[in-house]
């Protein structure tokens, strides 16, 4: 094994300002865990940008390297749980936010962190899925344990071309939901009805309605990426015993809204946090994802790209500009 690794190194400068670059680092700057992981893909989520371009709330310290997915292969375990060679993801916890991340060729964690790869799954594949669709899978199981099936009625996506809108657009559908995906880029229409998506919507007919306190009861469920005044118009226009499963805050982090859906429809807010999740529903959540066929999304829905290709496509993400998934290749 050589003696440094190649990571994508994140520093703050004595300005305040943070520049990004890639660099061969030595092992000692990786935390001092249990698992050192060989790494063979990352994917780039949203979260991701806000760490490498200097988000306290996210990263608190720098230097630091990014990446909250990786799939590879145990290269050491001091614990003795797992073997070398054997393959196996991580994502969630405090990778790539405050422990160096999968924008690396190796990690270091502890051995909570570590998900064995299910057999379905290819190490490419886990990552075509990452964090974006361990979250979307969540937000399905939320929903199906509030008994939301597809007889209930239709299912909403917002935020459908981002990572975890589309891939919960793919898995609701091949579940056999009615799915109403909205977004702000209407030009992505056949890209979100060849994910399965029955009706694709401007996101302003979500949004812009009436302030009543309670509309027209049309989704059964919803599962939303984006929060605040979104987030909101849900609620009030979810059917008696609906259910709005919530991931994401792009909108905003306050919700305004009113009692009256919860009280008099019934109506479920459910939170989603994916980085937290337990181990014995994480284990459920990758047996399910095992399960999605990512040969079957759309042709091109993931794009491949290497460590020094990372630049342009985080400041495309930070824009709102990715489409789809993005996945890093280190193996090499």
């Amino acid at each position: 094994m050589s003696t440094t690794f190649r990571g994508f190194w994140v520093e703050e400068t004595k300005n305040g300002t943070f520049t990004q670059s890639v660099q061969d680092l030595p092992f000692d700057v990786l935390p001092d865990h249990d698992v050192l992981i060989k790494v063979s893909y990352s994917s780039l989520n949203y979260k991701d940008s806000l760490s490498a371009f200097g988000n306290k709330g996210v990263t608190r310290t720098y230097p630091h390297i990014p990446g909250i997915d990786a799939s590879g292969v145990i290269a050491e375990d001091t614990s003795g749980t797992f073997k070398p060679g054997q393959p196996v993801i991580v994502t969630g916890y405090e990778l790539g936010s405050n422990s160096f991340g999968g924008f690396s060729e190796y990690i270091r964690v502890p051995v909570d962190w570590v998900v064995p790869l299910p057999d379905e799954l290819s190490l490419k594949d886990a990552m075509i899925f990452g964090t974006a669709g361990f979250t979307a899978a969540y937000g399905v199981h939320r929903l199906q344990r509030e008994l939301i099936e597809p007889e209930s009625g239709p299912i909403l996506v917002t935020g459908a071309t981002g990572g975890v809108g589309s891939l919960a657009v793919f898995f609701l559908a091949n579940a056999g939901y009615h799915v109403i995906a909205a977004t702000g880029k209407m030009e992505a229409e056949p890209f979100l009805k060849e994910l399965g998506a029955s009706v694709v919507i401007n996101r302003d007919e979500v949004t812009q309605v009436k302030p009543s306190l309670l509309l027209s009861g049309i989704y059964a469920g919803a599962i939303d990426t984006v929060g605040g005044s979104m987030l909101d118009a849900i609620i009030r226009q979810s059917q008696p015993d609906g259910a709005v499963a919530c991931c994401g805050n792009l909108l905003g982090h306050q919700l305004n809204t009113n009692i009256y859906p919860f009280i008099l429809r019934g109506v479920s807010l459910l939170g989603i946090d994916s980085a937290i999740c337990k181990m014995p529903l994480r284990t459920v959540l990758w047996g399910f994802l095992a399960k999605q066929t990512p040969d079957r999304l759309p042709s091109g829905y993931a794009n491949f790209i290497s460590l020094d290709q990372l630049p342009y496509e985080l400041e495309r993400i930070s824009a709102g500009g990715q489409t789809g998934r993005v996945v890093i290749t280190l193996e090499q």
